[in-house]
């Protein structure tokens, strides 16, 4: 939002659950000033009993993208959905179904030997694959064997024939406060602050609609997952707002480790001094070709 007080900015949402309409606390949605002094897309365009898949998401933005520069606009896309940035920038490559026996396989040979040393095994089969996939990051790991085993072809290849929906390179910036106490501390006390907003109502209100289950995509968004069980009468509210927090600080990590295998992008403390400004002039730098 400040960065459109510099540029003319229409934001693109990268936000799997914030395209459900009726899904506005628990999303961290913007609010109407914001929408109302910048433009944003891609924010409840679905009902909650509807799907969406990054496919969709990136022809999407790329029909968005063109909208926005053919009006002078800067196209910004915003969000946390690791798998539609992905989709975006490399494609989706056509993968195997998973296979409940291979990934047995591996998880037992991850007991024994640890996932060092499956990510190890990984890197002879697929070193493209494993430079950007971290040694602890089990579900990618697995996945890029399970891939290896099932096709006799090597997970990065198999993407490298997925052509881009982004047809050119786009800058990337990712905003990681740190240290990862204080991380923690803000998604506790954001979780905190969702529920005096009336996040319980919210799903109250999508659980009694009687069309919604916890089978959904929308109702498996963190938090909303946590508080359908509490109104199923699985947990009691306390318990539902603990583990909403922890699955929020679990999102946290698995975007931390996606951020980390990826050397293109760009990490800034956001809360250190001076963060804002120096920020703006490396996007004032990356725009530059674009704005002239």
């Amino acid at each position: 939002m400040r960065l459109s007080r510099l540029w003319p900015v229409e934001i693109i949402s990268v936000d799997s659950a914030q395209v459900f309409q009726g899904m506005d606390i628990g999303t961290a949605k913007p609010d109407r000033a914001a929408r109302a002094a910048v433009a944003h897309h891609l924010l409840d365009i679905l009902d909650p009993a509807q799907t969406y898949s990054a496919g969709q998401f990136a022809q999407d933005a790329v029909a968005l993208i063109s909208q926005i520069r053919a009006r002078g606009h800067v196209p910004l896309l915003v969000g946390g959905t690791m798998l539609y940035l992905r989709a975006l920038r490399e494609g989706l490559a056509q993968l195997p179904r998973a296979s409940l026996e291979h990934r047995q396989a591996i998880d037992a040979a991850a007991a024994r030997h640890g996932w060092p040393a499956l990510h190890a095994q990984l890197s002879r089969l697929d070193p493209r694959s494993a430079h950007r996939i971290h040694p602890n990051d089990a579900q990618r790991i697995q996945r890029a064997l399970e891939v290896c085993q099932l096709t006799g072809q090597t997970l990065s290849g198999l993407q490298a024939h997925s052509p881009a929906a982004l047809q050119e390179p786009a800058p990337i910036w990712a905003l990681v406060p740190e240290p990862r106490a204080l991380l923690h501390e803000r998604i506790a006390a954001r979780f905190n602050r969702m529920m005096a907003q009336g996040f319980l109502d919210e799903v109250r209100s999508l659980h009694g609609r009687g069309d919604l289950s916890a089978e959904h995509a929308s109702m498996r968004a963190v938090g909303y997952r946590q508080l359908w069980q509490h109104c199923s009468g699985h947990s009691t509210l306390a318990v539902a707002i603990e583990k909403g927090v922890a699955a929020t600080r679990q999102l946290a990590k698995r975007q931390l480790t996606w951020l980390r295998g990826d050397s293109s992008i760009r990490v800034v403390d956001p809360l250190a001094p001076g963060a804002f400004e120096s920020w703006s002039l490396e996007v004032g730098v990356a725009l530059s070709a674009f704005i002239r």
